[in-house]
């Protein structure tokens, strides 16, 4: 029988620090998936995803299980430790943009280069339309979950989505024409 996230939570807080190992084991490929879709960068979302995990132990008093899931919490820590990255960072110039575009595989053989395509798209995507779309295709997570995530309504969370699948979809268009998606 699985251990549920708040009870590990009640434990650590309570003096069994070990058992945030469990916790870790839990999330951090769901937390590293999010925050690599968010920077784009494996390194930076190795560093985030620590980040989060050791902000989330030290503030783990402040957890409260009747307000969120502890995944939602963590996931919230996880985004702003990536906005609080990526505002450091200078913006995609409108160049980038359009080398997305142009860059298409001769060969549909070469996943890994449409998949280099939508990395580069998805860093092209405003922030917030990147972590709304991430957490929903990719973590597939509610969207109650989302926009408690993301501080916003549902309503947002969807325009943001319906959003970020349209200008995927532009900048990907060539690509997944010559490949036959």
């Amino acid at each position: 029988m699985e251990i549920e996230d708040r009870e590990l939570v009640s434990r650590v807080l309570a003096g069994a620090s070990s058992d945030f190992r469990v916790i870790v084991e839990r999330h951090q490929q769901s937390v590293f998936r999010f925050a690599l879709g968010l920077v784009g960068n494996r390194e930076e979302a190795e560093d985030v995803t620590q980040e989060a995990f050791l902000a989330a132990f030290t503030n783990l008093a402040g957890y409260d299980s009747s307000r969120a899931q502890f995944s939602t919490w963590l996931f919230t820590i996880a985004r702003n430790r990536c906005f609080n990255l990526l505002k450091r960072r200078r913006p995609i110039a409108s160049h980038e943009l359009d080398s997305i575009a142009d860059d298409s595989p001769t060969d549909p053989i070469v996943s890994q280069e449409l998949s280099q395509q939508l990395d580069r798209a998805l860093a092209a995507l405003p922030v917030e339309q990147r972590s709304a779309f991430v957490l929903a295709e990719i973590e597939q997570l509610p969207y109650a979950e989302i926009a408690q995530i993301d501080r916003t309504s549902i309503g947002t969370v969807k325009s943001r989505i319906h959003r970020a699948k349209q200008r995927l979809q532009s900048l990907l268009k060539p690509s997944m024409r010559e490949s036959k998606w």
